[in-house]
Order: structure tokens, then sequence, then C-alpha cells
């Protein structure tokens, strides 16, 4: 018996034995999950599901793209759906621009009231071909810079469809209104989605006739980007595969792990998904492979026949389904691969926000053991293959197209075959190999786990693959300490919040290192401006990464440091970014936040000196810290006119919050001070944050709070960033300050959180949870928790937790996917600062 079968075997074994251990969960997780994660290695490889049952609807990349995932079991010859949904089978009968760039008459004047009717005269409208938008959007055939836009589509028809199932596909940003022969069939609020599909009703297809019709639509951008693109689809009548779904029981999500369990005719089926990020271990948490486990066991204790299905496709691998892909099947030292990715690979190409790779490959892996299969082939014949037979059709090799045109199925199965109550299970892997993750200053480089080339992908799945066991045993263990360290901390919601958001903020970096071998581990600013490395983002993000490994909070501010010392940044203060991700050559943001960013620069590296029980890391940059703490001392106490990290609110003069932030700063510089021997300095600027605390307390008070600007009574804010005087245990501030705003601030709460500010109906979740940390009781804690928890457990944005929601309806402003969650780990930080007293 050769080496690698006994490893094989083993696993399989230990696998078994600990069936019960893996695959059920002892949390009883009570909260409904915004968006569930499943495969979750970095802002790419990032697959969420956004429904309460894991069947709803296809799997999405967190921009809300479909990144699909299809798994089903064959239980005596009959297929059960546990998760996703097949692809329609659509035939076009009006293209979008990913087969056609169609044209149609546009204007962007008020027309006529009757401009949505067939008999319309539009001959003195403008020609023009789709896409229309704005540059910066995809596939544009029309720039479109006005607020409103106007288009009529005419077709003709040669056939009846009302026997047929039509689907109207639609993309928009923003508000959007379209009209089929004059039938509105389209009326949305603010919002900017892609490809949704409808299927039009009876009275919408009466409206279809043979000859001449009309697709009218008018879009209204309020801000930012534009875009308009609409087509008609028919269904094809060949038979769509798995039908039936199976019915899910529960779904639970802990900090490393997503389970679920469902029932399938006479068997229960457990599926979990494993991100194995745990921190102490930065080949582990840099390595793009997840875990997808499967156990299925009798219910009626009878043998039962099984097989199981799990499928991706290249989708996994371009940023937009027109792109050519090539993929197929690899045989290595034991091991299957499905390998997909782009024909071009346009290496660290694409910037932007809401985008997603296109270079690289996707990666679905398993050992060769008996009864496995991988199998990459035409998308619903692999299905009706294992419909039929609970087998996959032969691998084509070399597969190369579209993934719009004629997408490929990358499917995996195993023939579990008899299955009693004793139960079999099995996983299979998901991977990514982006080959280069960065440009770091002009240099491409490889994320942490490849070790400038040293390790391969295969070399990466094959130690996954002996790792497997020991690696769910670990998973497991750090889950229930970090539930128990939650609850204890906060509260059994509290916790659940925090196992909802730990894969949701890791995952918003990419661990690397420079070319000296320092650690970077680069945020991207998800759904926002898509900017990498942003300061404001480290700052909130701060308190998980100081928890469970302060190394990565440096890989965070180091390249911060690197920007000034080099002398590429030639300011008193630190940049805001470093770029557009996946580009760090140098800030790309439209304006600088001078005290916002040197606070936070000096507070983190504070809260760095105090969790490590030293200040070296700060020697290394003493310089640089100096001249950012003598800024704050010379602007910091009562600001000009500067924005925050609260930029959507807009420029504030006299802003009392980023006040507290420089004085909180200038405190940190002198214990950092303090904590090098540097007696006489650390005197003095702990000296002059006191004197500033206590003209802050004079220039802020306004009766029973205080102001959100010095010159502005009647205001008020949270003053979150107060909560380092607690953190530290410093006493810069008087204690009648949090005596007054914590009382003020409950008074200001609505169904789903307590405001940011007097200015506006929203907040920041992030914020609400530092500000609940200076309460002076749990039973207060809780009061703030529990609205945020109520807006986690209700929002009807089904997206990766949004941290900018609007109190009153739940509902997002914008921002999801985002690091900044990773503030909601706080409490948790202040807990452990004040065991290591």
């Amino acid at each position: 018996m050769n080496k690698l079968f006994t490893t094989i075997l083993s696993v399989c074994l230990a696998c078994n034995m600990q069936a019960t251990d893996l695959f059920k969960t002892s949390q009883d997780i009570a909260l409904r999950a915004p968006s569930v994660p499943l495969i979750t290695s970095d802002t790419y490889l990032a697959i969420w599901s956004p429904y309460n049952e894991l069947t709803e609807g296809n799997t999405e990349h967190w921009t809300a793209t479909e990144h699909p995932l299809i798994g089903a079991l064959r239980v005596d010859g009959k297929v059960y759906r546990f998760m996703g949904k097949d692809k329609m089978n659509l035939t076009t009968i009006l293209p979008m621009t990913n087969d056609e760039h169609w044209e149609a008459r546009y204007t962007m004047e008020q027309p006529a009231a009757n401009w949505t009717q067939l008999p319309f005269d539009d001959s003195s409208w403008t020609k023009g071909k789709a896409a229309f938008g704005t540059k910066d959007m995809k596939r544009i055939g029309t720039e479109w810079n006005s607020q409103d836009i106007w288009i009529r589509r005419s077709f003709e028809l040669s056939q009846d469809l009302t026997s047929e199932t039509v689907y109207l596909r639609y993309s928009h940003d923003d508000v959007f209104e379209l009209y089929l022969n004059n039938e509105k069939l389209v009326a949305t609020d603010l919002s900017w989605k892609n490809d949704v599909t409808v299927e039009l009703s009876p009275a919408a297809k009466a409206k279809l006739r043979k000859g001449n019709n009309v697709i009218a639509a008018h879009c209204h951008n309020t801000s930012g980007g534009a875009y308009v693109d609409f087509g008609l689809f028919r269904e094809n009548k060949q038979p769509n595969s798995f039908t039936e779904a199976a019915v899910q029981k529960s779904v639970d999500v802990l900090p490393t792990s997503s389970y679920y369990t469902f029932t399938c005719g006479p068997v229960e089926l457990d599926l979990v998904f494993t991100a194995p990020l745990l921190m102490d271990d930065l080949d582990l948490i840099s390595t793009p492979i997840n875990y997808i486990s499967y156990r299925v066991r009798s219910l009626d204790k009878k043998q039962h026949e099984v097989q199981v299905y799990i499928e991706t496709t290249p989708q996994l691998a371009v940023h937009e389904t027109s792109q050519s892909t090539i993929s197929e099947k690899i045989s290595k030292n034991g091991m299957e691969y499905l390998k997909a990715g782009t024909i071009d690979q346009p290496y660290v190409k694409r910037i932007g926000d809401g985008v997603r790779i296109d270079w690289g490959y996707a990666y679905l892996a398993t050992n060769n053991a008996p009864g496995k299969d991988l199998s990459i082939g035409k998308y619903h014949d692999m299905k009706q293959s294992f419909i039929s037979s609970g087998k996959l059709l032969p691998n084509s090799q070399d597969y190369i197209t579209r993934c719009e045109s004629d997408m490929p199925a990358m499917a995996y199965t195993e023939n579990l075959g008899k299955v009693g109550v004793q139960g079999k299970s099995g996983y299979v892997m998901v991977g990514y190999d982006d080959i280069y993750s960065i440009e770091y200053f002009y240099e491409r480089r490889m994320a942490y786990w490849k070790h400038n080339g040293q390790v391969s992908i295969f070399d990466a799945f094959e130690r996954a693959q002996a790792a497997y066991p020991s690696l769910m045993e670990r998973c497991r263990a750090f889950d229930q300490q970090l539930m128990a360290d939650a609850e204890k901390a906060g509260g059994r919601k509290y916790a659940e919040l925090l196992a909802l958001t730990y894969r949701h903020a890791i995952t918003a970096h990419k661990l690397l290192t420079d070319k000296e071998g320092n650690l970077l581990f680069l945020s991207k600013e998800n759904h926002s401006n898509g900017c990498i490395n942003t300061v404001d983002l480290t700052y909130p993000s701060s308190p998980l990464f100081l928890i469970y490994n302060p190394e990565l909070m440096k890989g965070m501010l180091t390249p911060i440091f690197y920007y000034s010392e080099s002398g590429r940044w030639n300011k008193p203060y630190p940049a805001h970014d470093l770029g557009t991700y996946p580009i760090a050559n140098g800030q790309l943001y439209g304006g600088d936040m001078p005290i916002e960013e040197s606070g936070n620069m000096i507070l983190v590296a504070t809260a760095i000196s105090r969790i490590e029980g030293n200040a070296d890391y700060a020697a290394k940059h003493w310089e640089t810290l100096t001249t950012w703490a003598n800024y704050l001392i010379e602007k910091g106490l009562d600001p000009e006119n500067q924005i925050c990290t609260d930029d959507f609110a807009g420029h504030l003069a006299h802003n009392a919050n980023l006040s507290v932030k420089a004085i909180m700063a200038i405190a940190g510089y002198g214990e950092m001070a303090r904590m090098l021997g540097k007696e006489t300095t650390a005197k003095k600027y702990m000296e002059i944050a006191k004197r500033f605390a206590i003209e802050w307390e004079k220039m802020a008070f306004d009766g029973d709070h205080y102001k959100l600007a010095f010159d502005k009574p009647g205001t008020w804010s949270q003053k979150y960033n107060l909560v380092w005087d607690k953190v530290f245990n410093m006493n810069i501030f008087p204690q009648k300050v949090f005596d007054t705003e914590i009382p003020y601030y409950l008074t200001k709460q609505n169904k789903y959180g307590l405001l940011l500010d007097s200015r506006a109906q929203y907040t920041k979740s992030d914020w609400v949870i530092w500000t609940a940390c200076m309460s002076p009781d749990d039973a207060t804690f809780q009061k703030f928790i529990d609205l945020i928890y109520t807006y986690a457990n209700e929002t009807d944005s089904r997206v990766p937790i949004s941290d900018w929601h609007d109190t009153n309806t739940g509902l997002m402003m914008n921002f999801k996917a985002r690091s900044v969650v990773g503030g909601y780990y706080m409490k948790l930080l202040m807990d452990k600062v004040r065991e290591q007293k």
C-alpha cells in the first residue's frame, strides 16, 4: 500500500470517526444572517448565500454577481437539490450587450407624455448603441452623463410567444422604469442591480405581438455611475435538472464555518463550509482553499444508495461572463483537479470596486479515492447524466468557451454507496491561485502562502488534503472558544454578531510581503470606492486583529509608514490609502483626512504596544509618529473644515468627535514614549492631552450632552473615539463626559440602532458597538447591542452585513462586505487588555 493511499485512508477514517463533532455544532445560533458566508478567502474568492434557505437562489460573490455553487444528493435514484439553483436555459429574443451592442433611440430631454406607446414619433431622438451609461461602467456603447435618459428599443417579432415562458433581463443604475408596448413592467427605487431576471406575466406577454414592438425605458441617475441595459429571452424547453429542493432544517453561522442540515427524502444531509482562517497561522489564513464537507445518514434505519454532486463554473474566474475561458482536468500526486481561468490572464490589471478577478485560476479538487470523480462538460447535460446514472459525463479536456454562451459545469461527485444510520461523509475543496495578488509600488507581489513562488497551488492542495482532520478539530475548538469568550464579554447576541463577522472582516484583506520580507496585510474598501489599504478602514477593523494576531495589524500600518518614510508622501500626516485595489502605488483618494488618519495611525500603534507589552514596533517609526503627533497638537483640538472617516456626511469644521481622536492619539503617543523610557516626552504629551480634554469639555458641553461641532449648539454625535480612554484606562477625559453622553444616547435610538449623529437617521454599526463599550454596566451595553442584533436579524438588505444602515427601515445606505466589522470585536478587546494588567 503506497504512502499517499495510506494517508487518504486515514483521513477518510478520521473523518467518519469524528463525524458527530464535525457536522453537528453545539451552538444553537438564533441570528438570521443577512447573507451566509460559504467560501471565504479574500475579496475575490468570496461566495455568499443571501437567502434564508440555501436552495432559494444562486450563490453570489459579495458584489451580487453569480458565483454559482450547486449541490444535489441522489438517493435511491431520486435527486434532491440542496444548494443553489440551475442556470436558466434561455434562448435570446433581444440580446443584451454581453452578446451584442444593440441599437435604440434615446433622448436626455423630457419627452412627451406618450413616449412609452408604440405609435410614437421618436425620429428626432438620437440613435445610439447600448449599453448606455458613464464611461466607468461595463460595455458602454453610448456615454450618458446627464441626470436622465429615455430609451426606445423597437423590434420585430415573427411568432406568437403567448404560449412560451418569456423573461425580461435588465441592469440599471439608479432609479429605473421600463415599459413593453406601454405596459409598465419595472419600477425601482434608488438602487443599482445587474442582470435582474423576471418572468413576464400572461398580461405582459399578451402585449407582445407579431410585427413591430417597443420597449421604452427611463433611468434617473442620482450620483456616481449610471447604466442601462436590457433584453428579452425565451426559456428553452429542454428539461432542466435538479428541480426538487431538499428541506432545509437549520443553518448556523460560526466564526470559521457555516453549518446546514437538510432532509433529502429518507436521509439527512449535514453540510459544512469551512474557511480555516486561524490567525495564528499566516500560511493558513493566506492559503486560498476552503472545504465543503458533507455527511449523509439514514433516517428510517434502512440502507439507501447515495451519490453526492457539487458543481461550480468558470464564473469564479471572470469579471464578466462575456470573457473567454479555458477549463481542464489535471491529475497530480494522487489528487484530481478541475481548473478554469480566462484566456487573456491580465494579471492585476483590473482595478476598481465592484469587480471580480479575471486572472489566475479557480480550482475544484479532491483525492482520487474510489467512488470520487471530477469532470468538465456541458452545463445541463452534466446534470442529466447525474440524474440518470449517478455519474458524471466523461471529461471534456481543454474546454474553451465564453461563460454566457456555453457555460460548462465543473462537477464533483462521490458515490457513497449504501448509507445507513451510521452515515458516511466526505468533502471537496474549492481554491483559487491568483498567480500575482497585488502590485505594490510598481512591483507585482505574490500572496504570502506562495513564499515567492516556492509553493505551488498543487502543494497547497496536497497540504490541505493531509491536514483536513486536524484543521477541522482546530477550527471547531477555535469557534467554541471565541463564542465562549464573546458571550462572557458581551452576552449571547454579541457573540452571534461576532460569529457572523469573523470571516467577513478577514477576507476583505490580502496577505503578502514586500521584497524585504515585511508583512503586508492590505485591505480592499469593498462597496465604497475600492481603495487599497485605507487607513480609516484599518482603524475600525483593528480590534479583531489586535486580539488574534497583532502582526496582521502591523501589516496594515507598515505600508503607510513606508509610504511616508520613503519620501513618496511628504505631508505631515498619513496618506488616506495606497491606491485602488489591487494597485498599491500611492494615494488616489480625492481628499486628505489629516487629523483622522494621524489619529488612526497613532492610536492603532498604541494599541499594538499595549497588547504586546512593549513599544518596539513604534520605535521603528518614532520620527514619523512624532511628526504626526505634533501635527495633532497644532491642529487637533479644534479641527479645521476637514472630512473624517464618516466622509459620506461631508466636511465639518470644529468636529468634536474628531477632536477626541486627536486628543487620545496625543495621549497614545505619550504612552508609547513612556513604554520606551522617554519619561520627559511622555509627561509632556500626557499633560497636553489632559489639558486639551479639559478645554474640549468646555467647548463641547451643551447641557445634557456634548455637541457634534463646537460651534453648533443643539447638535450631538456619538463620541465613539472616546472608547480608547476606557481601553487604555488613561483617564484623559473627565468621567462626567461618559456619565453625560451614554444616558443621552439612549434617548436617540430608533428601532434598528443609535443614530450616528443629529444630521440624519442612519448609523454606523461598528461605531455603535464602540459607543456601547463605554456603558457603565452590562445592562446598558445590551440596550445598544440588542438593536444592532435586531438590525442584522431583520434587515431586508441581504448582503454581507452593511455597516451603514437606516435606523428606521433597517436598509443599507451603502457599504457591504467591508473589513470595518472587525470593529464589532471592541468589547472583546477591552476585556483582553484588562486581563493583561
